[in-house]
C-alpha cells in the first residue's frame, strides 16, 4: 500500500517518541485561585491547595474582584495560605475604586500577614463593559500602582501581559510600551493572559525582547473546564479561541469526565510545546480546581514532594 504525503506526516507524528516520556521535571509552576464565596467553595479551594502544595509551586496567587469587591475574602485567603502552608502567597491588588491611602492600608495589612508578593493590576471596572475610571485620589494605572507599592515595602511584584493585546490598548506597540513601563517601575515579572496557541506566546516573547524587555515573561495557562464559559472570558480579554477547539468540545456538555479529559489533553499539549520552545515556568489559572493542573504538571515531569498542608511546627 502506498501512503499519501498526508498519511506519511500523520504516521511520523504518531510513531515519534511519546511527547511526555521522561520529561526532565525541571519546570517551575505557580497557581492562581479566587476567594471562595460559600463554605462549599471554601472546602473545594482548600482541597485544591492541599493537592497542589506538594508540587512545590513557586507561589500561588489569589485574585481581587472587580472594584475591590472581594477585598476581605482575598485577604483572608491569602493570609491563611501564608500562615498555614509552605507555599509563598501572592495577593492581587488593583487600582479600582480605592484611594492611594486605602491601597496603602491593604498593602500594609498584607505585609503584616507575611505576604511578600503582590500581583499589581489596573483592574476591571465593577460594571462589566464600563470604561475604567481612576479614583480621584487613586492610581491611574498599574504603572503608578507598582511604583507606589515599591515605596511602601520591598514587595516582589508581578504584573500582567497580553500576547494578543489588551482590549483597551490603542495598538500592540502601546501595549508593549505599557508593559515595559510597569517593569521599569519596579515589577519583577509579567504573567500573560491565557492563550491557546504556542505560536502566540513565542511571537509575543520575540516582540518583548525586541522592545528591550529582559524581565521574565510567564505564560498563563487556562485548562478549559467549560468551553462556553471559557469562550465568554476569552471574548472579554481579546483571546482568540481556535475553531478546532470548539469542534473538540462539541457534544460534551453533559459529559463532564470526557470534557475534563479533552481539556487536560489540550492544555498539556500546549504546555509541552511551550516547554520544547524553552519555557520552564507555567502559571495555571486553576478556577479553584486542582485535578487538571496537577495532571498537566505530572505529565511535565513534576512529582509531589510529600509536603502536608500544615507547616511544620
Amino acid at each position: 500500500m502506498t501512503l499519501s504525503l498526508t498519511q506519511l506526516e500523520e504516521a511520523r507524528r504518531a510513531l515519534g517518541a511519546p511527547l511526555y516520556a521522561d520529561v526532565a521535571g525541571d519546570a517551575v509552576v505557580s497557581f492562581e485561585f479566587f476567594p471562595p464565596k460559600t463554605d462549599k467553595m471554601n472546602e473545594t479551594l482548600w482541597d485544591s491547595v492541599r493537592m497542589l502544595e506538594p508540587l512545590a509551586p513557586r507561589f500561588v496567587s489569589v485574585t481581587y474582584g472587580a472594584g475591590g469587591s472581594t477585598r476581605e475574602r482575598t485577604h483572608a485567603t491569602v493570609a491563611r495560605i501564608a500562615s498555614e502552608t509552605s507555599v509563598p502567597a501572592a495577593a492581587h491588588l488593583t487600582c479600582v475604586g480605592a484611594s492611594k491611602a486605602e491601597i496603602a492600608d491593604v498593602a500594609h495589612a498584607y505585609w503584616d500577614a507575611g505576604v511578600r508578593h503582590i500581583v499589581a493590576l489596573r483592574g476591571d471596572p465593577p460594571v462589566a463593559g464600563a470604561k475604567f475610571e481612576p479614583h480621584p485620589d487613586g492610581y491611574r494605572n498599574a504603572v503608578e500602582l507598582v511604583a507606589g507599592l515599591k515605596t511602601l515595602h520591598p514587595f516582589e511584584i508581578s504584573v500582567s501581559a497580553y500576547p494578543e493585546t489588551h482590549p483597551d490598548a490603542d495598538c500592540a506597540q502601546s501595549d508593549l510600551d505599557n508593559l515595559k513601563a510597569k517593569l521599569d517601575a519596579g515589577a519583577d515579572r509579567a504573567i500573560t493572559q491565557f492563550f491557546f496557541a504556542p505560536e502566540t506566546f513565542f511571537r509575543f516573547r520575540d516582540q518583548v525582547a525586541a522592545a528591550g524587555i529582559s524581565a521574565e515573561i510567564v505564560p498563563g495557562i487556562m485548562p478549559v473546564s467549560t468551553f462556553a464559559a471559557t469562550s465568554r472570558m476569552a471574548a472579554m480579554c481579546g483571546t482568540d479561541v481556535p475553531a478546532w477547539m470548539g469542534r473538540l468540545f462539541e457534544g460534551l456538555e453533559e459529559l463532564p469526565a470526557a470534557r475534563q479529559l479533552v481539556s487536560a489533553t489540550i492544555a498539556a499539549e500546549l504546555c509541552r510545546r511551550l516547554y520544547a520552545g524553552g519555557t520552564r515556568h507555567f502559571h495555571f489559572y486553576t478556577l479553584n480546581r486542582a485535578e487538571l493542573s496537577f495532571a498537566i504538571c505530572h505529565m511535565l515531569g513534576l512529582r509531589a514532594q510529600g509536603v502536608g498542608l500544615e507547616k511544620a511546627a
